[in-house]
């Protein structure tokens, strides 16, 4: 692995010089380390770039990193990753991305991950996205996410964008059998002309099915973000979507959640709320000695948290 990639790879995956247990290291569209463990797998794909992760059933306490860098500009990296977690298995998915330019050609990560997880099995995937370098080379990230969640199966999502991506096209769907749940954390801030876009997809189709989804999110300087969310009730079931955002300087964001109720034992709530910072906030901390700018720091790193 070169330097840049270590230095991305503290960052998006916490890693301190190594990954203990089973992991996948893509640099610049290349395998630059992998390691199995006795019960999470990982294989390439024989039909497209990418990874095939198959976790055994009943696996507990386990986790796997597959964490992808760009390190210069004018490459544009696609990969498909497919996550196979048998039942009952309980693990922590750790992925993340690092873009970094150096010149005025793009630097692009496109990860396509699927996952079907069986009856009973809980997953947590936590994915961290950054942009770094000082070029005027455009910064892209754009995920796509499709969720095939069993009966009675769990998936946690933490996801975070907080810096130096251009631009970003986010993509998460979803199809909830019986009794499945599906929770979604997302922060992402925007600065300068950056822009940021998400789309979520949830079909709520087995009955006591549920999704609880929020988003925050800061826009800055002279940047833009699009939300967008959609959940579909088929059957008894529960759906929440928040999506809370504040503006700073010349910052815009569109917010468009959409419930759609197809059977009348469907409790679907939506909630948006976009605004500035309090003015009353800002001057409360100001008497504790902090500055305008310390203030509104404080402020949206508690509102991202």
């Amino acid at each position: 692995m070169n330097k840049i990639t270590e230095q991305l790879l503290r960052s998006i995956s916490d890693w301190n010089g190594e990954f203990k247990g089973a992991y996948n290291i893509r640099e610049d569209g290349e395998c630059a380390g992998r390691q199995s463990s006795e019960n999470i797998i990982i294989e390439s794909k024989k039909d497209a770039p990418g990874l095939v992760i198959t976790i055994k059933p009943g696996t507990k306490g386990e986790r796997v990193y597959i964490p992808a860098c760009v390190t210069h500009s004018g490459i544009d990296d696609l990969v498909y990753n497919d996550f196979y977690v048998g039942e009952g298995a309980d693990v922590v998915i750790v992925a993340g991305c690092g873009v970094h330019s150096t010149d005025e050609e793009a630097a692009r990560h496109n990860g396509i991950h699927r996952f079907f997880i069986e009856k009973n099995a809980a997953v947590v995937y936590e994915e961290k996205h950054i942009g770094t370098g000082t070029s005027n080379g455009i910064r892209k990230i754009d995920p796509v996410t499709d969720i095939t969640l069993g009966e009675n199966a769990k998936l946690t999502m933490d996801t975070v964008q907080l810096s130096g991506v251009d631009f970003t096209s986010r993509l998460t769907r979803g199809v909830l059998e019986k009794g499945a749940k599906l929770i979604i954390r997302e922060r992402i801030m925007t600065d300068g002309n950056e822009q940021a876009k998400t789309d979520f997809e949830v079909a709520l189709k087995g009955e006591n099915s549920g999704v609880d989804l929020v988003s925050r999110s800061v826009a800055k300087g002279n940047s833009y973000q699009e939300y967008r969310s959609c959940i579909k009730g088929q059957n008894r079931c529960t759906g929440h979507s928040e999506c809370d955002a504040i503006l700073v300087g010349n910052g815009k964001v569109s917010a468009s959640p959409q419930l759609i109720a197809e059977n009348c034992d469907a409790e679907l709530i939506h909630e948006a709320a976009i605004g500035k910072i309090a003015g009353e906030q800002i001057l409360k901390l100001r008497t504790l000695g902090l500055t305008e700018e310390e203030a509104e720091q404080k402020i949206i790193s508690g509102f991202l948290k």
